[in-house]
C-alpha cells in the first residue's frame, strides 16, 4: 500500500510541471514566416564563389576533397583554354559535388582553400526528402553570375595588424597579412 501512495505522489508531482507548463506562452519561433537571427560563423550549406569577372574562385586544386575527414567532397578537375578560362588558374572544377547527408560541417574545405572558393555559409534550412536530393552539385553551389562575394570568410578571416610606421610589431600573421612578415622587427625594450 505505501507503494502505491509513493507512485500517486510521483504521479502528482510529475503532472503538476505538465500543467504548470501548459500555462506558460509557447516560446516556439514560427518558422519559415519568422526565422532565427544566426552568428555570422554559424556553418550551414556550402557555396562556391566567383571573381568579380565572373570566373570561379575554384582551381581544382583538391585540398577541400582532401582535408575533408568525412569524405562528403567529390572533385574531378579539368584544364582551363584559351577559348574556355573558367577559373584565374590553369585547372578548374569540372565536377563539384558535396554529400551534406555526409558532411560534418567541421569547415575543414573552407580553411584547406587557398582561394577563399568554398565557404560554409549560415543557410542551415537544409532538409530533402531523398538521398539524391542532398547531393549537392556545383550549379547549385556556385554563386550567380554578377555577383562576388567572400561569405562567411569575413566573419573567420582575422583583420591584418594595422601598420606602424613601417615597423612590424611581432603579432601574430596570417594569410590575410601576407607580405608584412619582411618588415624590421622592433627590438625588445625600444619604444615607438
Amino acid at each position: 500500500m505505501d507503494e502505491v501512495i509513493k507512485d500517486l505522489i510521483a504521479l502528482g508531482k510529475g503532472l503538476s510541471i505538465t500543467f504548470r507548463n501548459m500555462l506558460q506562452k509557447p516560446v516556439t519561433i514560427t518558422y519559415p514566416e519568422n526565422k532565427r537571427k544566426f552568428p555570422a560563423r554559424t556553418r550551414g550549406r556550402h557555396v562556391l564563389h566567383r571573381y568579380e569577372d565572373g570566373r570561379e574562385r575554384c582551381v581544382g586544386c583538391l585540398l577541400c576533397q582532401g582535408t575533408c575527414p568525412a569524405g562528403a567532397i567529390y572533385i574531378e578537375p579539368a584544364e582551363n583554354t584559351a577559348d574556355n578560362q573558367v577559373s584565374a588558374g590553369e585547372r578548374h572544377a569540372k565536377v563539384f559535388d558535396v554529400d551534406l547527408l555526409r558532411c560534418i560541417y567541421c569547415g575543414h574545405c573552407e580553411l584547406a582553400c587557398p582561394t577563399n572558393a568554398i565557404t560554409l555559409e549560415n543557410n542551415t534550412a537544409i532538409a530533402g526528402y531523398t538521398r539524391q536530393s542532398l547531393l549537392i552539385h556545383k550549379e547549385e553551389l556556385l554563386e550567380p553570375k554578377g555577383t562576388a562575394t567572400l561569405g562567411s570568410t569575413q566573419a573567420w578571416d582575422p583583420k591584418p595588424p594595422t601598420p606602424n610606421a613601417g615597423e612590424f610589431d611581432g603579432s601574430e600573421t596570417s594569410s590575410a597579412a601576407v607580405g608584412q612578415g619582411n618588415r624590421p622587427s622592433r627590438k625588445p625594450g625600444a619604444g615607438h
